[in-house]
């Protein structure tokens, strides 16, 4: 059975309601499918949507509060970015939040302004987006369940038997214990919990491997930058194609070297966002310097998305014994790296290859709903990539990241990630067997059917 180590499974089934703009090929056409909803909703109430990509826009700009006011001036609107580092939120959604210009961003914040008038241009990058988030009204339990209950079973049509599932607060991890107790829950959960609980878990005497084999205690997760699509992935050198910045730091390193200290010496795994070479550098400093002080053998702490390395980077992630968590289907995607970071860096953005070839643990991921739930996807972008080929992996390398090694990456490799006696009876039927087709017909693959623990899931 296949494994993602790295989803968003609440704001997955959460966003199945939400405006769909993943595609969408102009600020027009966003505009009309604002218009379109806004006939179906009762006013002042919020309208959210997700997915929307300015280097797909036709008009090759950002969208701005006023477009989405042309087609929404009553009811307050946010639509987060692809990467969901950035949302556009129309005038209504800044009235009520109180965003002017004369509003100060938060720590690790940015709210864009119009180069001539000072105005709020609606765009909100990192921390700024919870002046906005906030005023949304909180799901109830009931549709925190239900969304997590249909990204569950969106999640095993895709063949998935397990995921890492990131919370966003306590209240997600009640929701999957009550799916379980209700036989709802199709799949397993090793749960990554933000590090703004990680004194909760501290105090309680939780530490990473508690649970069980349906539910279990993972790592504590830490986002040390943004994405490089909203250019607020930290850089080393500025972006080639905007070179007045060089992204957003979200901690300093102070703070994150007491924040991985804490996290280390409680026993807990670190799963630190960081995608940018700044943002690994650092980060790599910090578990460096916990590991120096506190020596701590089978650690296994990772890097979330690791996208921008160099050689250097990756001979330390291996001297530490890191994993990288990666998201192939990013390759996709990020089809505008080159422009992004120039040639000589776009060399090292997802280098899976080399990264296997020198010896770190590498697992995979989609990041959904950033990218799709489907884990034959990312196989198929892996193994048949287009750019920089010499970073293509073989059938058998990208099946590993999503079995064998995403099950090493939560310490569960002795009882799930392969076929065999002794080990969870989480399988996957296929429609073809990927190893001998072509690597192009690798995402047409069907799902036939999804078992876990011996359990007919789907199919």
């Amino acid at each position: 059975g296949f494994i993602d180590t790295h989803v968003h499974v609440m704001g997955f089934g959460s966003s199945l309601k939400w405006i769909n703009l993943r595609g969408v090929e102009s600020i027009k056409e966003v505009k009309e499918r604002l218009k379109k909803r806004v006939q179906e909703m009762p006013k002042e109430k919020w309208i959210l949507g997700r997915g929307w990509d300015q280097d797909r826009f036709m008009e090759r700009r950002y969208p701005t509060r006023w477009d989405l006011d042309e087609a929404s001036p009553n009811n307050p609107v946010v639509f987060n970015r692809v990467c969901g580092h950035i949302c556009i939120v129309n005038g209504k959604a800044l009235e009520l939040a109180g965003i002017t210009r004369e509003t100060t961003p938060p720590p690790g914040g940015q709210i864009d302004k119009d180069p001539k008038t000072d105005e709020p241009t609606g765009i909100l990058r990192e921390n700024a987006m919870d002046l906005i988030w906030k005023l949304v009204p909180e799901p109830s339990e009931d549709e925190l369940i239900q969304a997590c209950s249909l990204a569950c079973q969106k999640a095993v049509e895709a063949g998935l038997t397990g995921v890492h599932w990131i919370i966003y607060s306590p209240a997600e991890i009640r929701v999957i214990q009550k799916l379980r107790a209700q036989n709802k829950l199709p799949l397993r959960a090793y749960v990554l919990i933000p590090v703004e609980y990680l004194d909760h878990l501290i105090d309680l005497g939780l530490c990473t491997g508690f649970g069980d084999n349906m539910i279990r205690i993972g790592g504590i997760k830490i986002i040390m930058d943004g994405s490089l699509g909203a250019r607020t992935a930290s850089l080393h050198e500025p972006y080639s194609d905007d070179p007045k910045t060089k992204g957003m730091i979200l901690h300093s390193q102070e703070e994150l070297n007491a924040l991985v200290m804490k996290a280390h010496k409680a026993g807990l795994q670190l799963a630190i966002h960081a995608i940018g070479d700044q943002a690994i550098d650092m980060t790599l400093a910090a578990i460096e310097k916990a590991l120096t002080e506190i020596s701590r053998s089978n650690h296994r702490h990772r890097i979330e998305h690791a996208s921008v390395l160099n050689e250097m980077l990756i001979q330390r992630m291996k001297k530490l014994e890191l994993i990288a968590s990666v998201q192939p289907h990013f390759i996709v995607s990020d089809f505008w790296a080159v422009d992004r970071v120039g040639p000589s860096r776009a060399r090292w953005v997802y280098p899976f290859k080399t990264l296997i070839k020198e010896g770190v643990w590498t697992a995979g991921g989609s990041d959904c709903p950033v990218e799709p739930i489907s884990p034959l996807l990312g196989i198929y972008a892996a193994v048949a990539r287009e750019s920089f080929p010499e970073e293509r992996i073989t059938i058998d390398d990208a099946m590993r990241i999503y079995t064998v090694n995403a099950a090493y990456a939560s310490f569960e490799e002795n009882i799930k990630g392969s076929i065999e006696a002794g080990k969870l009876a989480d399988l996957v039927v296929l429609s073809h067997d990927p190893r001998t087709i072509s690597p192009s017909k690798i995402k047409d693959i069907k799902i036939g059917m999804t078992i876990m623990g011996g359990m007919i899931v789907h199919g």
